[in-house]
């Protein structure tokens, strides 16, 4: 890890402890950012996928809907801790993962895309048609909040589960930012660069894209099991392609090809919709044109295009 991604890393959490104070406790804004800070670990784990990896997956909406179904499941039908209940989701969910991993991942192209694209419906056909199980459209709720050494995180102290999450937030990226400079992160960065040339360097393609993909979808059911045991609550919609489509758009807004992207488009794309009330019958149009637009105009996302400003000005000062 750099100096500039520690610099970066210590803004970050002055920033989350210095943030409540300026909303002054304002419970609806908090539970805004904890949204964000959900929404940060599956988009950190997709930017590993996507960004290192060049691997497109249309289904993450899936795995964290996987992550906030088992998990809700277990402690509300089965009374499981909802410690261990998180555990089994995210084991669960990894090996599904894994599962279409393997016959996909071996092969060049876009049949992980189809794959998840494909599971993604599959699991939200399942949410909705098993209804005695999972309450089909309507979902379900009671699903109890997690604790900690005696103290709940409970729906109502808002405090301390923005406090939690966004501990859980920095971890995460700390350990993406290690794992991109370790040798798996290079042999990621080979992959996307060439995968026919980093297969002639002996570089097991097929062994790393697996595990950044297992790795990204066990992110994603983390994800989504604290958002199930903080909302109290799972519907399907947490597992639609729009919600898919949406995460994508996270990661392309903030940069792929930088973890730190994956923060920045999850917190914009949680806060921007609060103050866009009058478009919301159209978010899915809105995500494609911003989609577009990054595409066209900031191809390396926002993360990208500050980081390149950087290199420019640092040049121009060096050579006055």
């Amino acid at each position: 890890m750099g100096a500039n991604n520690r610099i970066l890393l210590i803004v970050l959490v002055l920033t989350v402890i210095g943030l409540p104070m300026y909303l002054e406790t304002d419970s609806y804004w908090i539970t805004v950012f904890i949204i964000a800070g959900i929404y940060s670990i599956v988009a950190i784990g997709l930017s590993l996928l996507i960004g290192y990896a060049g691997q497109i997956s249309l289904g993450h909406g899936a795995f964290f809907g996987l992550g906030a179904y088992t998990s809700g499941l277990l402690t509300t039908k089965l009374a499981v801790n909802p410690w261990l209940a998180l555990g089994i989701a995210l084991l669960f969910t990894a090996s599904v993962a894994l599962l279409i991993g393997i016959p996909t991942l071996r092969l060049s192209g876009h049949y992980l895309a189809m794959a998840t694209l494909a599971i993604g419906e599959i699991i939200a056909i399942t949410a909705t048609a098993e209804v005695e199980l999972t309450g089909g459209s309507s979902g379900f709720g009671e699903i109890p909040a997690l604790s900690i050494c005696g103290f709940e995180l409970d729906p109502l102290m808002e405090l301390r589960y923005y406090g939690f999450v966004w501990t859980v937030v920095v971890i995460v990226l700390i350990l993406s930012l290690n794992l991109i400079h370790s040798r798996i992160g290079r042999a990621l960065r080979s992959i996307h660069g060439s995968e026919l040339a980093a297969n002639a360097m002996g570089v097991n393609t097929a062994y790393y894209k697996i595990q950044v993909f297992v790795l990204s979808a066990a992110l994603a059911s983390l994800a989504g099991s604290l958002y199930a045991h903080y909302v109290t609550f799972v519907s399907p919609t947490s597992c639609e392609i729009k919600f898919s489509v949406l995460l994508m758009v996270m990661v392309a807004v903030g940069g792929m090809k930088n973890v730190w992207g994956g923060l920045v488009g999850a917190v914009l794309l949680t806060i921007l919709p609060e103050h866009l009330t009058i478009f919301e019958d159209y978010d899915i149009l809105l995500y494609g044109l911003i989609l577009m637009g990054i595409m066209i105009f900031l191809r390396d996302g926002l993360v990208g295009a500050i980081a390149s400003m950087g290199h420019r000005i640092g040049k121009l000062a060096r050579a006055k």
